[in-house]
């Protein structure tokens, strides 16, 4: 698990957190996130790329998200840099496989 320099940073969104909350360490279906932000990581993020949202409690009380990036490991980045998204059942089973 690599913690990112700002992902320890405390933001103000709280959309993402809205809706996560309660469900994270759930199991449960596949969820995704669109990536719309890569300030100070161009490296390890792509924009407009759809990433898996990874269970992590303790990331959504600091408004954080846990995804797999370009580096192949699991990262925080801040919640604002992500759109939630529902994948149609085709797109998700794509994503997913490549995952």
């Amino acid at each position: 698990m690599k913690l990112m320099g700002s992902a320890r940073r405390n933001t103000r969104s709280n959309a993402f957190s809205a809706e996560s909350k309660g469900t994270a360490a759930k199991p449960g279906p596949a969820r995704f996130v669109l990536c719309v932000c890569n300030k100070n990581y161009p490296a390890s993020l792509e924009l407009r790329k759809v990433y898996r949202l990874l269970p992590d409690d303790i990331a959504t009380k600091h408004r954080q998200v846990r995804v797999i990036d370009e580096s192949g490991e699991d990262c925080l980045y801040p919640e604002e840099y992500f759109v939630a998204i529902k994948l149609p059942p085709m797109a998700e089973k794509a994503v997913l496989a490549n995952s």
